[in-house]
């Protein structure tokens, strides 16, 4: 398995009642094993968060499925994350 980087930057048609979804999604990742950490950015711009996949098309069409993605109320870019240090 391999780790990726999620940005979700928040879009103009941001809506705060996507939250509980979002937050319902990422539950449901984490008790898979996949997501390994979650966060927002302090200044209410979006967040991040890291997962676990196969590979970059698998890591896509699960972050495809994640509701703030759905409603278009943020923007996700995936990125394959090589942590090291």
């Amino acid at each position: 398995m391999r780790k990726y980087l999620v940005m979700a930057m928040r879009t103009p048609r941001f809506d705060a009642s996507v939250a509980v979804p979002h937050q319902e999604w990422l539950a449901v990742v984490r008790e898979r094993g996949q997501l390994v950490e979650t966060g927002k950015f302090t200044d209410g711009s979006g967040g991040a968060y890291v997962i676990t996949a196969e590979n970059l098309a698998a890591a896509q069409e699960l972050i495809g499925t994640d509701p703030i993605h759905t409603t278009g109320a943020s923007e996700l870019t995936v990125y394959e994350w090589d942590i090291t240090g």
